[in-house]
């Protein structure tokens, strides 16, 4: 009876002993599939990856069909701390030229937010070809590492920098706002690039491939099955002639500045060029395009990576007279025998501004001349029209006129960053002089395009565009399609009238601008076997010497280009711009140059260390024209 009761008793322990083993299996098996991934985060690593598949950036192409930009393949490294084992940490330093410190920095980071030890994150972005080579020979001794493809953007032409534009690294808190992008992803940052990146960038696909023990790809899961593919970007269909571009560039080569044509009857932007540029190719790659970011960044004396057609606000000097001349018609101040007093200056204020020498002059002579008392008289019409009750009331109708030739607005072209120019308010003069205490001879230089005036050169070519529209301008764009269905936005086929809109005016001022060709201040720059219309400008500098300004569009009737050219410190528009500009007229229109001295004195110019050809002074500017 006793020994039966033992026996129970064992029976009982030896159960409970394996209850408990089973029960300590159990949970271990739960921690193990359902809270602690490590196990199955490594087993499926060992079997199987998933992996983004970059989408192909969209090309974008000039207005002839050049290609301007392309890509080509490029390599990432990938990192996935929890896996990073019994890697040959030496020799991984050794292939990509880093330190062990280097090495535990850039790991530590990976496993910081947003990152996380069980997710792959860049550690060496767009690998050489020889580091790649070297890392697919070895990878199977670095453990938790994997390569992945992607492409970057290449310049077969090296211009057109600031236009393009260039990509760079999603910012932290773009990628935290936007789901599409992840940190190490790539984003459009200025130019084409930044204002076209929905369209460019594509959609991102996945793939699902198995690997081996040596983390060598075996090939896809399913056959790809899972796999999502990724959408190409859209290609781009520019307005920009990619030939006169880089002409442009090599005459404003030594020179600050900036140079912008538009097709008038389009808005269609054929180059953008702001002076000195940068090779595109250089903000392209890993280790490279930080340092040479570095270089272009710090470079104080030409600082080129600063986009002076778009965001340089310059005073316009005296290419602004147009605008107070069609005004001024418009409002039947004056017309074409108007003739106004110079003697050396503006008579009522004491001579100032002043004034070269040169006979009384009508409407078309006054612009051909550049009279600074003429336009004087102008603004001082404009502004005490008696029909306005108050002073203030005057000065708001000029500014709104010239308002709607695009000066002191955004234009609203499809490139970034740029700025409105400013047309001074009457809250801002209010402020300087106190209310009450100003008149039109008080800000008289605005009339002759100074002061607080100013304007960037994009504005301007717009202006040039819509005198050469008589009376119209169609929204700067650079962009003719999107997309093999090369669809354009509303907004860039919509016209936009300016205050002007007497013919009459408008002849006359193109006669006026026909004759500064002719035997006018840009006589030197008369392009043969074409009517051109032009007016040069000297825009003063309180920073150092004057700018030089031009601006013109040709043929006369049906133009097919309007264009202005700013050069700093470069004194009087019709010794530096007028020549530039004529040369590119004459080059897009003629497809060659008959001029070969003008143009090899301007391709050979340096204005930024003050030297021509011959080595002497190239500015001396006294007076304003």
């Amino acid at each position: 009876m006793n020994n039966n009761s033992h026996l129970s008793d064992r029976k009982f322990i030896i159960s409970g002993f394996f209850i408990l083993v089973a029960i300590v299996y159990i949970c271990r098996l739960f921690y193990i599939q359902l809270v602690d991934d490590q196990y199955t985060l490594q087993a499926r690593n060992n079997a199987l990856k998933s992996r983004t598949e970059y989408a192909l950036r969209g090309y974008i192409f000039d207005r002839n069909g050049k290609l301007l930009v392309q890509n080509v393949l490029s390599y990432d490294l990938l990192v996935t701390p929890k896996l990073v084992k019994d890697c040959d940490t030496l020799a991984l330093c050794k292939v990509l030229e880093i330190t062990k410190e280097d090495f535990l920095r850039r790991i530590k980071k990976a496993m910081q937010a947003p990152n996380s030890p069980r997710k792959e994150s860049i550690f060496e972005k767009q690998l050489s070809p020889k580091v790649y080579a070297a890392l697919q020979e070895k990878i199977y001794r670095f453990k938790g590492f994997d390569v992945q493809s992607r492409t970057v953007r290449r310049y077969p032409r090296p211009v057109a920098a600031h236009l393009l534009g260039y990509v760079g690294e999603v910012s932290k808190d773009k990628a935290a706002k936007d789901i599409y992008y992840r940190e190490g992803d790539y984003i459009g940052i200025s130019g084409i690039e930044r204002s076209y990146e929905e369209a460019l960038r594509g959609k991102k696909g996945t793939q699902i491939v198995m690997v081996d023990v040596h983390n060598k790809t075996k090939g896809r899961y399913m056959n790809g099955l899972y796999d999502t593919a990724a959408v190409a970007g859209k290609p781009l269909f520019s307005s920009i002639d990619i030939d006169l571009q880089e002409y442009g560039e090599k005459l404003l080569q030594g020179k600050r500045g900036a140079v912008v044509a538009i097709e008038p009857a389009t808005g269609e932007i054929l180059c953008l060029i702001s002076s000195p540029g940068y090779d595109p190719n250089l903000l392209v790659g890993g280790k490279e395009r930080s340092r040479n970011f570095t270089k272009l960044y710090l470079d104080s004396l030409n600082i080129p990576l600063f986009n002076r057609a778009l965001t340089a606000m310059y005073p316009p000097g005296s290419t602004f007279k147009l605008i107070d001349a069609l005004i001024a018609q418009q409002d039947g101040l004056i017309q074409r025998s108007t003739v106004f007093p110079c003697h050396g200056g503006y008579p009522p204020m004491g001579g100032h501004p002043k004034c070269h020498s040169h006979p009384s002059t009508d409407l078309p002579g006054s612009i051909a001349t550049s009279c600074n008392s003429y336009y004087s008289y102008v603004f001082r019409e404009i502004v005490d029209q008696k029909k306005y009750p108050k002073f203030e009331d005057g000065y708001n109708h000029w500014r709104d006129a010239v308002k709607s030739f695009g000066p002191g607005t955004k234009l609203g072209s499809d490139l970034p960053f740029d700025k409105p120019g400013n047309v001074p308010s009457v809250e801002y003069y209010n402020k300087v002089f106190g209310k009450n205490h100003w008149r039109s001879n008080t800000v008289v230089s605005l009339g002759i395009g100074q002061a607080e005036l100013t304007l960037v050169p994009l504005q301007m070519a717009n202006v040039v565009a819509s005198i050469a529209n008589r009376g119209f301008f169609i929204t700067p764009h650079c962009i003719k399609g999107v997309g093999m269905e090369k669809a354009l936005e509303g907004k860039f086929k919509e016209k936009h009238f300016t205050y002007a809109q007497s013919q009459e005016a408008y002849q006359n001022v193109l006669d006026g601008m026909q004759k500064c060709f002719d035997a006018g201040t840009a006589t030197a720059s008369k392009i043969p076997g074409i009517v051109a219309c032009g007016k040069t400008g000297t825009a003063e500098n309180p920073h150092g010497k004057d700018h030089a300004v031009f601006l013109a569009f040709a043929p006369r009737e049906n133009p097919k280009i309007a264009m202005v050219c700013f050069i700093e410190n470069a004194g009087f528009g019709g010794t530096w711009s007028a020549p530039i500009v004529s040369l590119m007229i004459e080059k897009y229109l003629k497809g060659k140059i008959t001029r070969p001295e003008m143009e090899k004195r301007m391709m050979e110019a340096n204005l930024i260390d003050g030297t021509n050809l011959l080595g002497k002074q190239t500015n001396t500017p006294k007076k304003k024209k």
